[in-house]
């Protein structure tokens, strides 16, 4: 049997650090070798990160990408590798040797996949599909390629491309599957949302059916400012079925044996062979890899298959490595959480001790006259569960000279949402104190369903460095608190927190619904209209109140300018607050 070695690296690399992706990539080089594979293959712009976005406006930073390749280059020995990196100049200079000067005047980039073998640049495969739709913004850097590289490697002819490149029929998986190309390697960075890896199988199993290949797809992992990569790295053969998969929200290496001669028994067997047109072959770029490696035995391997993560569990997996890796690549240690006793605040705070441990977290509690007693006894209760130092800070005081110094300004003036916004802003002072003071991140704790309807305060609750939960539905908020109750002897969160009526305690008995729907009623108005862009009348055909509906689109359009000086958050949903949604503050569109 003909078999086919591929080692793929699902790694985390960071943006813009390029000597540690480096220094990243040559350290999987070194464990992939011991398995003495074919091919290694690395994530979509693995030298960068991703996405690099302004930083390929600066020539210094292409430059120093190109030495950084010609590093990792020296570092493959007698490995063939496929490495992500950003190319520049026309496409006929990307055969080159990546040291050489670019030509005067060419100046395109390219999203590219070095293809090395013996210490040097084989050649290069510049990705044709430049999505430009959701957080996805690469037709603004990034020029087209339009060749495509079909590799022979000890025998086994393999096609190289790029992430979207695999999305669609038509595109360069059917030319160089037609062309002869056995395997494909796809090397991406695709961005976590819910359902996003079931979704991404089934596209992979049907692109693999179609073309007769086996399909390998090598994904980044890893936190990026509001996007989560979720690794999940996968193998699929060419009748469509998963024979490995990596693991999810985590670096891996997966080493599998591909059968290559099943690849040929499964054409002949469906009459799939491929019509290749002269148009097919001008665009194909035949080249053979030549090895000095001599013929070695192998015990074949077993490749690793692991199992799919729950909806739920995928979510809970992206906050917190979302967390964790925004925290230690922009160099905190320490993060300070405003604790209200409130589900929200307490989901954030336990999704950060699972990010960075309870050592590295500090709760405030800052009661005003409103603050129950049930919400500091929850607040001492959930503290001493997670383990964490938790400090008492009244705002009453506070509060009262605030009142006191605007009491000639408001006179004959009735109570109303400025004394409840000034109480938030208090706090957001507070908070931002302890973040100045100690260098600690704060982290903020509003949900979706309050930002998108405004149910926040400006210089307030959305006061900080980090929204945990921005993307979070308030219903979805419950529902990772009761899966990670569900961890451990103890649960986490005390069941007070989660059977309490929602409310923000800035006023006597006030609770959520005295300003908004039920949660329950809410939210799936806000997919429907934010994430699904659905009239009002198609909301309402789904069941929904017509006034309800009408109020809350009016409520969501009338926030943007808020959400848009909130602190960013992490992605979870298809449609976020953030690159995904980019709605014009001055509007004066109403589509109710």
């Amino acid at each position: 049997m003909r078999t086919f070695r591929i080692a793929m690296v699902q790694m985390n690399p960071t943006v813009g650090d390029l000597d540690g992706n480096v220094r990243r990539i040559i350290g999987w080089l070194r464990e992939a070798k011991k398995a003495k594979p074919d091919l290694v293959a690395f994530p979509e712009l693995a030298i960068t990160g991703y996405p690099p976005e302004d930083l390929l406006l600066k020539p210094q930073f292409v430059e120093d990408n190109r030495r950084a390749l010609n590093e990792v280059i020296r570092a493959c020995g007698n490995l063939v590798a496929v490495v992500g990196y950003v190319g520049q100049g026309s496409l006929s200079d990307q055969k080159e040797a990546v040291s050489s000067v670019v030509p005067a005047g060419r100046h395109e980039l390219y999203n590219a996949a070095a293809i090395i073998a013996q210490r040097r640049l084989v050649t290069t495969y510049a990705k044709w599909y430049l999505p430009n739709y959701g957080v996805f913004d690469e037709s603004r850097y990034f020029h087209p390629g339009r060749r495509l590289p079909l590799v022979t490697v000890n025998g086994t002819a393999v096609g190289v491309n790029i992430c979207e490149d695999i999305w669609l029929p038509e595109g360069p998986t059917r030319t160089q599957a037609a062309g002869g190309a056995e395997v494909i390697v796809n090397i991406n960075a695709s961005p976590f949302h819910v359902g996003k890896s079931r979704s991404r199988e089934q596209m992979l199993a049907t692109r693999a059916r179609e073309n007769g290949v086996i399909l390998t797809y090598t994904n980044t992992v890893g936190g990026q400012d509001e996007l989560v990569f979720d690794g999940n790295s996968v193998i699929l053969d060419q009748t469509g079925e998963v024979i490995a998969r990596g693991k999810a929200f985590a670096e891996d290496l997966i080493i599998a044996d591909l059968n290559v001669d099943a690849v040929a028994r499964n054409r002949m067997a469906h009459g799939r062979k491929k019509r290749f047109t002269a148009a097919m072959a001008a665009a194909v770029e035949r080249v053979a890899v030549k090895t000095t490696r001599a013929p070695v035995k192998r015990a074949r391997v077993a490749p690793q298959l692991e199992a799919p993560l729950g909806e739920l569990d995928e979510v809970y997996r992206a906050l917190v490595v979302g967390v964790q890796d925004y925290v230690r690549k922009n160099g905190f240690k320490k993060v300070v959480i405003g604790l209200s006793g409130g589900v929200d605040s307490a989901l954030t705070a336990v999704v950060a001790v699972d990010a960075l441990g309870p050592q590295n977290v500090l709760g405030i509690f800052m009661p005003s006259p409103y603050t129950s007693a049930e919400s500091g006894e929850d607040v001492a209760e959930l503290t001493h569960r997670m383990g964490v130092e938790y400090r008492t800070i009244p705002i009453t005081p506070t509060f009262q000279s605030y009142r006191d110094a605007l009491a000639e300004s408001f006179v004959g003036k009735p109570i109303d949402t400025t004394e409840e916004n000034l109480q938030a802003r208090i706090r957001g002072n507070l908070l931002m104190a302890f973040s100045n003071k100690f260098g600690h991140l704060v982290l903020t704790t509003g949900n979706k369903s309050e930002m998108s309807v405004g149910y926040a305060t400006l210089y307030g609750d959305m006061a900080g460095g980090f929204a945990v939960i921005k993307d979070v539905p308030k219903t979805m908020v419950y529902d990772l608190s009761r899966l990670r109750n569900a961890v451990g002897q103890t649960p986490m969160i005390p069941k007070r927190i989660l059977d309490r009526a929602p409310t923000a305690e800035l006023r006597p008995n006030q609770k959520d619904e005295d300003s908004l729907p039920p949660y329950s009623m809410l939210d799936p108005i806000l997919k429907a209209y934010v994430e699904e862009d659905r009239s009002l009348e198609e909301i309402v055909a789904m069941g929904c109140n017509r006034a309800t509906v009408a109020k809350v689109m009016a409520m969501v359009d009338r926030s943007e300018y808020k959400r848009r000086q909130a602190p960013i958050g992490i992605k979870i949903t298809l449609r976020a607050f953030g690159k995904d949604r980019r709605m014009p503050i001055t509007n004066g569109y109403r589509s109710c």
